[in-house]
């Protein structure tokens, strides 16, 4: 990270001493409230009978930590100044906090996606819903050595704790937050294989979207689409990459239209309100999607092989969907997908 200095700053960078510290520190209280409330919101909306995983255990780690930073903050500011164990809290620590929260949370992005992927590629085959406990343990022993190694290198690195020095001392009223490469950089690489998957599969993507209906199925609406697939040839991966997409995107294409809007616009949020548990269960499924899509052929097609993603059902993406009450297909080969 590059620090910047400064010898003639500008008279827009330097407000009263008074008040300032009040505002950001209560700007902070309220973004950290808003980012726990939807943190455990997205924890209980999503499906409960799901298989264990590592980044279900990192999003709940993650959400206990910022409700740990919101509490802080909240006391912070509450009382203003005080002393607790022969150390005094002000409110300049309310920024401390959330700068030492940033830099974490900036350089988390690589090594979460990483771990999560090889967790996906190689236990997406698993057909048992009950790990054995010695799975869990392995989970929850990743997820703290992850966090500890990244808190030790924020701590101890001295470039690190030089440039948040340098930061505090040139801008002390303004709280300047770090701002994520990481996250920038796994944004523009997931935007990128998704826009080169539907490049090459446009043509079946069109043609599922245009065959789209709603019916009632187990009393509950539902999305079929009934088209023709090409089997001319046309090889089983690329088929079952036109279904991984329209499921992907059935249910995340809002955040994949706002991660384009934010690179497009080269918007600079601060790491502490990019890492969440939204973006997380975002990441989580297009790395289950990659993963089925590279052991396609390893997964067998049981019921207990379908709770892997609390948020997006694949089940549909492997087999079509035989029912009795459905209308027959106006000619062979038609394929009916339920999701």
């Amino acid at each position: 990270m590059a620090a910047l200095f400064c010898e003639n700053c500008s008279g827009q960078y330097h407000y009263p001493q008074a008040h300032q510290p009040f505002e950001i520190s209560c700007m902070l209280l309220l973004i950290m409230l808003g980012k726990v409330s939807l943190d455990f919101f997205m924890l209980q909306v999503k499906q409960k009978n799901v298989k264990v995983s590592f980044m279900g255990y990192f999003c709940v780690s993650l959400a206990l930590l910022d409700l740990i930073l919101l509490i802080n903050i909240a006391v912070i500011f509450y009382f203003e100044d005080f002393a607790l164990w022969g150390v005094r809290f002000t409110k300049y620590h309310i920024c401390l906090f959330t700068q030492i929260i940033s830099l974490t949370y900036g350089i988390l992005h690589y090594p979460v996606c990483l771990v999560a992927g090889l967790d996906y590629y190689m236990t997406i085959a698993q057909t048992s819903q009950s790990p054995r406990q010695g799975q869990r343990l392995f989970y929850i022993f990743v997820v703290i050595f992850i966090w500890i190694s990244v808190f030790f290198c924020i701590l101890k690195v001295p470039a690190i704790y030089e440039e948040l020095e340098i930061r505090n001392h040139f801008s002390p009223y303004q709280c300047p937050l770090y701002v994520s490469v990481q996250s920038y950089a796994v944004s523009f690489a997931m935007l990128l294989l998704i826009g080169m998957a539907l490049m090459v599969s446009r043509k079946e993507v069109i043609t599922m979207i245009l065959s789209v209906r709603v019916i009632s199925f187990a009393s509950q609406p539902v999305l079929m689409f009934s088209y023709a697939s090409n089997n001319n040839g046309t090889c089983f991966k690329w088929q079952l990459l036109t279904r991984l997409l329209v499921c992907f995107l059935g249910t995340w294409a809002p955040f994949v239209l706002l991660q384009f809007i934010i690179l497009f616009l080269g918007a600079r949020i601060p790491a502490y309100m990019e890492m969440n548990v939204p973006w997380l269960y975002f990441i989580n499924s297009f790395l289950i999607a990659v993963a089925y899509w590279c052991r396609c052929h390893d997964v067998e097609l049981t019921e207990e092989m379908w709770s892997t993603d609390p948020f997006v059902s694949w089940k549909f993406c492997f087999m079509p969907f035989n029912n009795e009450n459905t209308e027959p297909a106006e000619k062979p080969g038609t394929v009916i997908v339920i999701c």
